[in-house]
């Protein structure tokens, strides 16, 4: 089993190995910039899942929180388990795709 290298983020690291390219762990993805956590929404997709976070905004006009939610599609490396519900911690990488930008570093709890 290859050895998992060090992504500069402190993240536990997986117990499994992949061949996947776009691993943070096993391949050749740097890993820079937002670190963000979320629950998983949605995993139909092939190596993606759609993560939804929910943040609070102030509203100076009523002078109350809001809060909002946002949808980010994230790749899910093969070496990490992951079903929907678990809360998930992303770090932001290069564009893997159109709409991938992000990539799951550790499950941090189930659902």
């Amino acid at each position: 089993m290859a050895e998992a290298r060090n992504v500069g983020i402190p993240v536990s690291k997986p117990a499994r190995s992949c061949s996947d390219r776009c691993c943070p762990f096993h391949g050749n993805l740097p890993v820079r910039g937002v670190i963000l956590r979320g629950k998983v929404y949605k995993k139909k997709m092939r190596g993606t899942v759609v993560v939804e976070r929910e943040y609070r905004v102030y509203v100076r006009k009523f002078k109350r929180h809001e809060r909002r939610r946002s949808r980010i599609s994230a790749h899910l490396p093969e070496c990490l388990d992951v079903s929907v519900g678990d809360e998930v911690r992303l770090g932001e990488c290069r564009p893997i795709s159109k709409t991938v930008s992000f990539v799951v570093l550790e499950k941090l709890g189930g659902g």
